[in-house]
């Protein structure tokens, strides 16, 4: 399985969560397959979807789900710390973990090789860290939606990308529309 087929399974249990998801072909791929308000595609953010992910769910009370990739964890390290000493318990990060950086030409990163971003999420300190096949991912994010604890999940699939349009909305329109979703909810 690759990164679209994760994505593909995912979306009948996601489609109604708040979503921020990683930058590129994740966000495009999303886009194609479950374009909704409640999905926040990060289009020039390399590394932050984790963040603002946990920014959010601190925020408020609806389950947030951020979908991060191992290169953009790998660029912002800072990441795994923050989440673990700032626990929300409606968070869930989902890292894609096809040992590429697969927007920008599937050159390998190094959790392809000998690092593991889940030892390196447990020695950040975060306490539920789940690493598991890509066809385990649906029944871990399953589970994890149904429990009231902050959640890591590192889904090791396949390198490999699809054919997938551009976005078309623009930016601010992306944001209007996710914080009018997440207003809604919080209403």
């Amino acid at each position: 399985m690759i990164r679209s087929d994760v994505l593909k399974e995912l979306i009948p249990l996601i489609s109604n969560e708040l979503v921020i998801c990683n930058i590129g072909l994740p966000s495009q791929e999303l886009h194609m397959m479950d374009d909704q308000p409640s999905n926040f595609y990060m289009l020039g953010t390399m590394g932050l979807s984790s963040s603002i992910g946990l920014g959010l769910a601190l925020a408020q009370k609806a389950k947030v789900i951020a979908i991060d990739g191992d290169g953009s964890v790998l660029t912002n390290l800072c990441t795994l710390p923050t989440i673990a000493n700032n626990p929300a318990d409606n968070f869930i990060l989902l890292i894609i973990d096809n040992g590429s950086y697969g927007s920008t030409g599937d050159q390998p990163t190094y959790a392809g090789k000998k690092t593991s971003l889940t030892k390196m999420a447990e020695a950040a300190g975060c306490d539920n860290v789940i690493e598991c096949a890509a066809e385990e991912t649906a029944a871990v994010m399953k589970a994890a939606l149904a429990g009231d604890k902050m959640t890591i999940i590192v889904s090791k699939c396949a390198s490999g990308n699809i054919k997938v349009p551009v976005i078309e909305m623009d930016a601010p329109v992306i944001r209007h529309r996710f914080m009018a979703e997440v207003a809604q909810r919080n209403a």
